[in-house]
């Protein structure tokens, strides 16, 4: 059997564009005939998922997967970080939860987990015959290097080749690739194989004295500058430009509330590739306007959220448009903050009770187990709507501790294949919940729910139709393009093929 390859995209900095270098290159191997993996030792990330065997790993792998064209597998994650507070995190080792550790403490026992890292690279090595690695903030975190697993550690774990990137956006990008270089030991500096300018805007020939000069300067080969350009994929959680978008003038006008413990806002992608919709995401009240349909999001905290909600001015304000009947929808966090109430007894948030929104006749009683599956499911309301979505099938997946009970004046929406009702909405019709994560990703859901807004308006959507699968393909397609013409692709597959001489 011809050994596993490798090769290893470290940054400079947090968004200097490694998972989607990652995803372009897995992309890229999948067109070129090789069965290719991403692998990230250790990500901290709001936005997750969970595979069929109900385990759960960040949603940046799972994109970089679905580049590869191939099944997500929590051995491509096998530490998870989700951020619980600023000096703490939830730890979830091979999709299980660990427990909640301090920074602190979660850097003293990291050490611990490096069997559990091999373990999971081991795993993959047998199944395909190239792995993309990608690093995680910068290698020259010095004050961190001591126990790294993710950066020059991962390399060296991996005997991994490594292309160092950098955002020229930011600007200094030749500082900081020189500075990151020069902080390395001589031996991590060795394995750096290539050097990338990320995100660049302009004429490539005015940058050439600037690549020779960091060339001489650090030994090692300019192998690539990718420009600036577009795109429609899942990003890595709140460095996420897409949270800072107003929106476009579009035909229909959705808004997300940016609650400060965000996740998995990808659950809304789908809708920003949409022509004639426009996306926002709001974070006071002044700026919630009259939108056509309100998203509530997804949240790591939902009664500090709700609190957040409230002193904001924002839940009078979408309170204000659900008397209006704008459509209201609330998944997971946001589902259970439109209840009656909230009750934790087991102190899973911050225990005690809560009142809730009131839009919905539900009560949400926190638990110390987590639901994690994947599952389908079908849609059994809406009869009396146009085109109405009656035995659709639905699709997605379940990150929640807590359970919602219908107290008796909600319409059931949704029944799984497991014959729980998910799905619950007020007598109006006008304000839903749901715990399933990526339920627009599925079919044409997302799309009935953009014609009936258009509808709503008095638009005529005509023959519109949208497919989240082949757009999403369409995109991977679009991005590995971009780095195969920006990338000195022989030269990368030189440096796949040279390794690291031990």
């Amino acid at each position: 059997m011809t050994p596993t390859k490798t090769i290893m995209i470290q940054g400079t900095t947090s968004n200097a564009g490694k998972s989607f270098l990652t995803a372009a290159l897995c992309r890229i191997f999948k067109q070129d005939g090789y069965r290719a993996a991403p692998f990230k030792s250790q990500n901290m990330a709001l936005n997750s998922y969970i595979t069929k065997s109900g385990l759960e790993m960040g949603r940046a792998q799972v994109m970089q997967a679905e580049a590869a064209g191939i099944e997500p597998r929590v051995e491509m994650n096998p530490i998870l970080l989700k951020p619980t507070s600023h000096t703490g995190s939830q730890v979830i080792v091979n999709g299980e939860v660990l427990g909640n550790m301090s920074a602190a403490d979660y850097y003293a026992y990291k050490p611990q987990l490096i069997p559990h890292i091999e373990k999971a690279f081991q795993k993959l090595s047998r199944d395909f015959d190239i792995i993309v690695i990608e690093g995680a903030g910068s290698p020259a975190e010095i004050n961190l290097k001591d126990n790294d697993i993710v950066n020059m550690g991962m390399a060296k774990l991996a005997n991994a080749p490594v292309l160092l990137a950098g955002d020229i956006d930011r600007g200094g990008v030749f500082a900081s690739l020189y500075g990151t270089v020069k902080l390395l030991e001589k031996d991590e500096q060795q394995r750096i194989k290539g050097l990338i300018i990320n995100k660049f805007r302009g004429d490539v020939e005015i940058l050439r004295p600037g690549l020779d000069m960091i060339e001489e300067k650090t030994g090692i080969p300019v192998v690539g500058v990718v420009p600036m350009t577009p795109l429609d994929l899942d990003d890595e959680d709140s460095l996420s430009e897409r949270l800072n978008r107003r929106g476009d003038e579009g035909a229909v006008d959705i808004a997300v509330i940016h609650l400060p413990h965000i996740s998995n806002f990808t659950d809304f992608n789908v809708f920003e590739g949409m022509k004639g919709v426009s996306l926002r995401y709001v974070k006071q009240a002044r700026d919630l306007g009259k939108p056509d349909l309100i998203f509530l999001p997804g949240t790591k905290n939902t009664m500090s959220d709700l609190c957040w909600l409230r002193e904001s001015g924002l839940e009078a304000a979408i309170l204000r448009q659900a008397e209006i009947r704008t459509p209201v929808v609330g998944i997971c966090g946001g589902y259970q903050m439109l209840g009656e109430e909230l009750e934790d007894p087991d102190g899973v948030e911050q225990g005690g009770s809560m009142r809730g929104m009131g839009l919905l006749n539900t009560r949400t009683i926190f638990e110390l187990a987590k639901t994690r599956t994947q599952i389908s499911g079908g849609v059994i309301w809406d009869k009396d709507v146009p085109d109405s979505t009656t035995g659709k099938e639905v699709r997605g997946y379940e990150i929640h501790m807590g359970r919602t009970v219908n107290l008796g004046r909600c319409r059931e929406t949704i029944r799984l294949e497991d014959g729980r009702i998910d799905g619950l909405c007020n007598e109006t019709q006008t304000v839903f919940g749901t715990y399933l994560h990526g339920i627009f990703d599925f079919g044409d859901l997302a799309a009935l729910v953009a014609v009936r807004l258009m509808r709503k308006k008095g638009l005529d959507p005509g023959s519109w139709h949208f497919d989240p699968e082949a757009h999403k393909q369409q995109e991977y397609d679009k991005l590995a393009d971009l780095v195969r013409n920006s990338l000195d692709m022989d030269k990368i597959y030189e440096i796949l093929e040279a390794g690291i001489r031990c």
